[in-house]
């Protein structure tokens, strides 16, 4: 790279942190500048755009199982799991009619790209699915800052800002509905983007506002149309006014997105995708063509029952009769991962996480059993490890006045808005890694970027 190429790149960073807001984006946290975009492959941009309605629609059929299996339709043992550990109003509250076919309004899947993917394939997996994500306000300010510059970012500088704006307007079928996004205390780092986000909005004279869980009002005359819940249903004890708020929902007083439904947000419904029993039902609901494809990005899961097994039957896949055999698996066989469903305060940041050829044998035959001493209350999940791509991309060390080169891993997280039957991408953000972080997520040493879909 020449010196003049270097200076460029150290400039577009400096104009990224100057464009920093004032309060920040996210509470304490920073990450490393990308002097550009992050490039991928058309094939790969076009095969997100399609994933979005494939996600509203599994989340659709989601729903679908759950509301079968409850009625009978189903088995009753997939809302036996998708229930284990909830508060009994809480499940009561999630079969309420009066939202029996709402679906999260936003989708975001965290998406690891495959080592034969950086030839122009389109190969990836998605680890899981997050309908009350961080990073909305974020990608919205990436794609606005470097499209400032000049760059062609996926969804366009606005693309966050309208998904985001327009899925509101849909769900209360009005024009102009007053939205109150509630952010609780322990979603607190993603306080500040959320009111960054807001300001962009009521820049646009649409009625947003930040604020906190005891300043809801529901009263008549004040409450909003529309209460987006930026908090996880395990917090609700800690989180003030959510009862009142549930209730409202419940009175159809208020639209609450994403619903009161614990068992749209657990991991173990790609366990549920899997299973043998319920592929008619997939097929049913989702047809030959969108199954084949979630197949291709959705990675084998289990549920880890500690139920003993019939001594004739086996676990699917991985050829054993006991959980406790993996304990004996090689470094090779352990290429796994175990995590906690879904209702728990360590079911986000990686926080449950063990990787199984990570960790040492002991650690790993400690993980198992924490599992399985942890159901039906608080079930875990294992599912294959999937690796990801190296990918060689650059930071900007504004305080040397240099370009740090880095090989890292990447995981992307398009955000898709629902907006009434349809989905909008709104943005992709990629968030790379170094090389040696096995488990991908926002950090002090990660570089984040929008993606561009011109794979230059």
């Amino acid at each position: 790279m020449s010196a003049a190429d270097v200076q460029r790149g150290l400039d577009r960073a400096r104009a990224v942190a100057a464009a920093m807001p004032e309060r920040g984006l996210f509470a304490a946290v920073e990450w490393r500048i990308a002097p550009r975009v992050f490039p991928i492959s058309p094939l790969l941009a076009t095969r997100l755009e399609s994933l979005g309605s494939q996600l509203l629609d599994f989340y659709r059929a989601c729903n679908l199982l759950y509301r079968f299996s409850v009625r009978g339709t189903l088995p009753r043992w997939i809302a036996d799991y998708l229930d284990a550990g909830k508060p009994p109003a809480l499940i009561e509250a999630s079969r309420n009619n009066r939202f029996k076919a709402a679906v999260p309004r936003v989708i975001r899947p965290d998406i690891l790209l495959q080592d034969n993917s950086s030839d122009g394939g389109i190969q990836f997996k998605i680890t899981e699915l997050d309908s009350v994500p961080g990073g909305i306000g974020l990608t919205a300010w990436l794609n606005q800052t470097y499209s400032a510059l000049g760059d062609e970012v996926i969804g366009g500088a606005r693309g966050m800002h309208d998904g985001f704006r327009e899925m509101f307007c849909a769900d209360a079928n009005l024009s102009a509905p007053a939205v109150q996004i509630v952010v609780s205390e322990e979603a607190a780092t993603y306080r500040p983007e959320m009111e960054w986000m807001a300001r962009q909005l009521a820049e646009e004279r649409f009625a947003v506002r930040v604020i906190r869980p005891e300043e809801l009002n529901l009263s008549d005359g004040v409450r909003p149309d529309i209460a987006y819940r930026f908090f996880e249903l395990f917090d609700m004890i800690n989180v003030p006014n959510s009862t009142a708020l549930l209730e409202a929902a419940c009175a159809g007083k208020v639209a609450v997105t994403p619903p009161f439904k614990p068992q749209l947000e657990e991991k173990m419904l790609f366990a549920f995708f899997w299973h043998t029993a319920l592929k008619s039902f997939w097929r049913q609901e989702l047809g030959e063509k969108v199954v084949t494809a979630l197949q291709q990005v959705i990675p084998c899961t289990w549920i880890l029952d500690a139920t003993p097994l019939p001594p004739h039957a086996v676990i699917p896949e991985l050829g054993i009769y006991d959980w406790r055999e993996m304990a004996r698996f090689s470094q090779k066989q352990r290429e796994l991962v175990i995590k906690i469903s879904g209702f728990d305060a360590n079911a986000w940041g990686a926080r449950s996480v063990t990787v199984g050829h990570d960790v040492s044998a002991a650690e790993w035959a400690a993980a198992i059993e924490h599992a399985l001493g942890s159901f039906p209350s608080k079930p875990y999940i294992l599912q294959r490890f999937h690796r990801s791509c190296v990918v060689e991309t650059e930071w900007a060390d504004l305080e040397h006045n240099q370009l740090q080169p880095m090989s890292g891993r990447a995981r992307l997280c398009p955000y898709y808005f629902v907006v009434g039957d349809g989905v909008r991408l709104g943005g992709v953000l990629a968030t790379v890694c170094p090389q040696d972080k096995k488990v991908l997520h926002g950090m002090t040493d990660a570089i984040m970027a929008p993606c561009t879909a011109t794979g230059q």
